[in-house]
């Protein structure tokens, strides 16, 4: 009886080691070849169903069309639409013109600037690429003129574009929930403070690196300049009040307040502000139908790996192999969030999301934590692992709106990649940082 377990451990060890051996194995092959990423999540499902004898096209094609017909799911296109149109409407423009007549005659101003704009902006998106391509293009030029280290600047632009998927309104919340059967609405209240936190820690971060910069900064903007940069930015201000109201008393889903964000913002940027023109529409509608065009796809092959993990069991397989954990949720979450920070190193945020949900859910579920907790932490994770080289999505979007090389935006974001990862443990160890803001906007 006692070397049952032991025999038992291994035979499962082996299977599991199989099992992601040919998954890993697969994907990894088909990347290296440059296959994208939806097409190697494919490659990988049926080198999956080979291995596990379950080979059927008809199957592969339903689990292929079934990840994307999802309701929850049409959030994704609608957010794309509303974060393309606030860039070229004018939105994202006179959230940075607030927060520089707010904060911008301080010393290093420019780079509080940078993170309050990045907190609005992401209040508006909920997406890291959009948020730092809008950031870079409009700060970058601004602080390398004012004599602030260029690769320090593209640093700090591309982690406070982190902040996109984490604040609400986010893609990638929606996408966890979905793919984790966990309450969206729940999931965006809870990820507000989160969110705040990650922006204070860039903040302190910033203050730090710049208390003996001697560059001058711009005169302070009068009451008049200030209350006139509010009034202009006031429309897109109350973009998120709206949804985040809303949400909290019911009015609408979060599917609907994807179209609710869409539809205001053309509104706005057309009536309003008057800088969406009908030619540079259909550019917006193009842009965002192919962006979503990849998202959908990527989930829907990412679907197909996921049923296969489900029917392999695997997820029951590695409850047993974290047991040892299991007494200890803290130590759980922090195993949990190191293999997560290594998967990130690799791998684009909705894959990692689409391939670890089912795999750890069971996991958390087992161990009784908060899977909306769980949900938010997880996020903030595949958010920083954007900066993480040497893949880093958003290291290479500011690289490549900035012109500048990736080994100096890699250099530059380091200090700041390494405080959004101090305040993320802070939130394993104190869990009451996340558990109980949300509790307070949910109600």
């Amino acid at each position: 009886a006692s070397r049952r377990p032991r025999w038992w451990r291994r035979t499962l060890h082996t299977f599991l080691i199989m099992i992601i051996a040919v998954f890993l194995v697969s994907l990894l092959l088909a990347m290296a070849i440059g296959m994208p990423i939806s097409f190697a999540l494919l490659a990988s499902g049926v080198a999956l169903m080979w291995q596990l004898d379950l080979f059927d096209a008809q199957i592969l094609i339903q689990n292929l069309i079934g990840g994307a017909d999802s309701f929850p799911l049409l959030a994704v296109p609608f957010f794309m639409l509303a974060g393309e149109i606030m860039n070229v409407g004018g939105l994202s423009k006179r959230i940075v013109n607030l927060a520089l007549s707010l904060v911008g005659h301080v010393r290093g101003g420019l780079g509080y600037v940078t993170i309050m704009a990045g907190c609005l902006l992401s209040a508006l998106s909920g997406s890291a690429v959009a948020d730092a391509a809008a950031l870079t293009a409009l700060l970058l030029p601004m602080m390398v003129k004012a004599g602030h280290d260029k690769a320090q600047a593209g640093g700090l632009i591309a982690a406070t574009g982190v902040i996109g998927p984490v604040i609400p309104p986010s893609i990638g919340l929606v996408i966890f929930g979905v793919a984790a059967n966990v309450s969206i609405s729940k999931l965006f209240m809870a990820a507000i403070v989160p969110g705040l936190l990650i922006g204070g820690a860039l903040w302190v971060t910033w203050a730090w690196l710049v208390r003996r910069e001697k560059i001058q900064p711009p005169p302070r903007k009068s009451m008049r300049e200030v209350l006139a940069a509010a009034r202009e930015a006031s429309w897109a201000l109350l973009l998120p009040i709206i949804i985040l109201v809303g949400l909290r008393m019911g009015v609408f889903t979060p599917t609907e307040a994807a179209v609710v964000a869409a539809v205001y913002a053309f509104v706005v940027a057309t009536f309003v502000y008057r800088e969406l023109t009908l030619r540079q529409l259909y550019r917006v509608f193009v842009g965002a139908a192919k962006t979503s065009a990849i998202v959908m796809f990527l989930i829907a092959a990412a679907m197909v790996s996921a049923w296969l993990i489900t029917v392999a069991d695997l997820p029951s397989k590695v409850v047993g192999l974290l047991e040892p954990f299991m007494g200890n949720k803290i130590l759980l979450m922090a195993a949990i969030m190191v293999l997560v920070m290594v998967v990130g190193t690799a791998m684009d945020m909705t894959p990692t999301i689409l391939i670890l949900t089912p795999i750890l859910m069971p996991v958390v579920n087992a161990a009784g934590i908060d899977p909306v907790y769980f949900g938010v932490m997880f996020i903030i994770n595949n958010s920083i692992g954007l900066i993480t080289p040497p893949v880093g999505v958003v290291l290479n979007v500011v690289a490549g709106v900035g012109k500048m090389r990736m080994d100096d935006v890699t250099r530059g974001v380091l200090p700041f990649m390494a405080a959004e990862f101090a305040v993320m443990f802070l939130m394993i160890f104190f869990p009451i940082l996340v558990t109980g803001p949300a509790r307070w906007f949910h109600g």
